[in-house]
């Protein structure tokens, strides 16, 4: 084991004008890498020196040419502190343990300004150091340059994914986490084959796992284990709600917990929304009511494959609302009654327009895109898409523009020119149709060494909608 000297090593490489510090850490023994860990053990007092001068005079050390390669610059310590003996007094940290190490002009301009050296003992904590730097005090030499620091957090639970190397390790790694997270899971290799939520194992904190999870201005609650969500899809949730007009009605036919829905429903946008868990189900359809998007998204537990069939019946014999422009705001509410009462003026003349109301004007009947955010298996899907249009006068008046697809994948496929012929063959050989018009890629992440995650959005295929 390397121990605390490592830490210490690290902070010197990257502040080498702090060389000083080297003979303190000779003594420092290794730690144990049993649980727990013993926050004591990264506990370091380092005496240093100290210009004491006047509050008054403060800044003309700290912006002197003369003393800038002298003065503390070690991240997270403060490097002018308030004298404990004397309130009009500071203490400017040094970069130095002896007076002897100070270059005659620096000690001459430390005369000059009246100041005296002290020293001043300087306390590193174990919240002082880095998550890597901790890593690389307890694991193996040659475990610590790929050490996991890293980690997804979702509300108070944070996942990490680790190599089989650092799993003798894991309950000791799972301990150095961020004091707001109270829960931290591995993720196992095994996958639910039907639900494809990941399992997990406890590695420290509470065994809570359903968190309360903030994106896009949205609160998501759900169970981790038994459901899916991945906190480094959000630019994607968001980008591709952003495509989405408020007037439109999205189909999202995977829908999880709402990370696509809820968001599009807060724009304005009408959303029929499936899973086929029942858990991500359920807490689906807490989630709208929590965002209080009732009205606004309808939820569903079945098949994908019967969703697509079914979904396009079900928004024409049902159709949502229409969209009568962005919700108002209490104060704005409050505001358009007074108004209202006060000269008694159609709600419209006033600019505020109320979303209750839309009474003569034309509900929201055609669906406008299809969300498919299920990488692993989703192009699998898209053969049901042929025939979900019949040729009755209402579905040919009413879809002349045919529906976005937005289904996401994987592909092994590195290079993009071979990811993009890659995933257009299969998304044509499961619609058995060409693609026309309107056919982007966009690459989401990276999830493997080889395995790359994409979303290809492409108009629907007329001839495929009205297949017979």
């Amino acid at each position: 084991m390397l121990g605390l000297q490592s830490c210490l090593s690290t902070t010197l490489r990257k502040h080498p004008g702090l060389s000083f510090f080297s003979k303190f850490m000779a003594c420092t023994p290794a730690l144990d890498v049993s649980p727990p860990v013993h926050r004591n053990a990264f506990k370091k007092t380092i005496p240093i020196l100290a210009a004491k001068v006047s509050a008054s005079k403060t800044g003309s050390l700290l912006k002197s040419d003369i003393m800038k390669k002298s003065l503390m610059n070690l991240p997270k310590v403060r490097s002018v502190l308030r004298d404990p003996h004397d309130d009009l007094e500071r203490l400017v940290l040094l970069n130095v343990s002896e007076d002897d190490a100070l270059s005659p002009e620096v000690r001459n301009f430390l005369q000059e300004q009246s100041a005296t050296l002290v020293v001043h003992n300087l306390e590193l904590t174990y919240d002082y150091w880095t998550a890597d730097e901790i890593l690389h005090s307890i694991l193996p030499e040659e475990l610590c340059k790929g050490s996991p620091s890293g980690f997804a957090i979702t509300g108070h639970l944070a996942h990490m994914n680790l190599n089989k190397e650092y799993l003798p390790y894991k309950h000791i790694i799972g301990q150095i986490k961020n004091p707001m997270i109270k829960t931290v899971v591995n993720k196992l290799d095994s996958i639910d084959t039907k639900y494809r939520f990941f399992k997990m194992e406890l590695l420290a904190g509470e065994p809570n796992y359903v968190v309360e999870h903030h994106e896009s201005n949205c609160r998501f609650t759900f169970d981790f284990t038994h459901v899916y969500w991945n906190s480094r899809l959000h630019t994607e949730h968001d980008r591709l709600v952003q495509l989405f007009r408020p007037t439109d009605v999205i189909a999202d036919v995977f829908a999880g917990v709402g990370p696509f829905a809820i968001p599009a429903a807060k724009k304005g946008c009408a959303v029929l929304a499936n899973d086929l868990n029942p858990e991500s189900a359920r807490y689906l359809s807490q989630n709208i009511v929590d965002n209080k998007v009732t009205s606004l998204v309808r939820a569903s537990c079945e098949d994908g494959r019967d969703f697509i069939k079914k979904v396009i019946g079900r928004v024409r014999d049902h159709p949502f609302p229409t969209y009568t422009g962005p919700k108002l705001s209490k104060v704005q509410e409050k505001e358009r009654r007074k108004l209202q009462l006060a000269e008694s003026r159609p709600i419209a003349a006033l600019g505020l327009v109320d979303p209750s109301t839309g009474e003569n004007q034309s509900p929201r009947h055609t669906i406008s895109h299809f969300v498919m955010n299920l990488p692993d298996s989703a192009i699998d899907f898209l053969d049901a898409f042929r025939g979900i249009l019949s040729e009755s006068e209402w579905d040919f008046g009413n879809y002349a523009n045919m529906p976005m697809i937005h289904c996401h994948c994987f592909t092994r496929e590195l290079h993009p020119d071979r990811a993009e012929a890659d995933i257009i063959q299969r998304v044509e050989s499961k619609l058995g149709h060409k693609l026309e018009t309107e056919v982007t890629l966009h690459m989401v992440r990276s999830v493997a060494p080889n395995k790359d995650m994409y979303c290809i959005s492409f108009r629907l295929p007329r001839d495929v909608a009205f297949a017979q």
